[in-house]
């Protein structure tokens, strides 16, 4: 069965953005020679990825406002909004559990989780997160949105995986069963 991967980094002290929903602060400490391609191994494992409207809207707007960057992955945004599906982007009013329900039981490649904060924390109160890979940027930022703010519950977890590169460490962890 596929798996549901939460991909995203966060700052040291648990931020996925600034108090202004910003991430420029994303990046390592300069050391370009010590990069690591960790998003191409990553995304060649998936065909899915879910976001929410913050999520999208950022991307859009800020990120990469010429082109879509998920290009050639199913791309679900979960949203309240009336908008247009395309051929390249589903956008949803479904609820994200239910969504990802019914993206598991179809065949393909793993589902990737990229945001926003509210999603995550729906689908980890659910048991739907199968693997956590959070990438830990050297960056404390002290206020702003908390990946991990809307859990309401214990999870389990094992560690499967750690690396570092500049200055950045990258910590894999898989839902284990008590």
């Amino acid at each position: 069965m596929r798996k549901v991967i939460l991909f995203i980094a966060m700052s040291l002290d648990g931020y996925i953005a600034d108090c202004e929903g910003k991430v420029h602060w994303l990046g390592g400490q300069g050391n370009d020679d010590e990069l690591i391609d960790t998003y191409s191994e990553f995304v060649s494992h998936v065909d899915t990825v879910v976001m929410g409207w913050n999520t999208y809207h950022q991307v859009r707007t800020e990120l990469s406002p010429e082109k879509w960057v998920y290009s050639g992955l199913d791309s679900y945004v979960i949203t309240h909004r009336d908008c247009s599906s395309t051929e390249q982007i589903q956008f949803s009013k479904e609820n994200p559990c239910e969504l990802i329900k019914s993206l598991k039981q179809k065949d393909g490649k793993h589902i990737w989780i990229c945001g926003g904060a509210d999603i995550v924390g729906q689908l980890m109160n659910e048991d739907l997160i199968d693997v956590y890979y959070i990438s830990v940027i050297p960056m404390l930022l002290g206020k702003g949105i908390l990946l991990f703010g809307g859990t309401e519950k214990k999870i389990p977890l094992t560690l499967i995986k750690t690396q570092n590169y500049d200055g950045i460490t990258d910590l894999v962890y898989q839902r284990r069963k008590e």
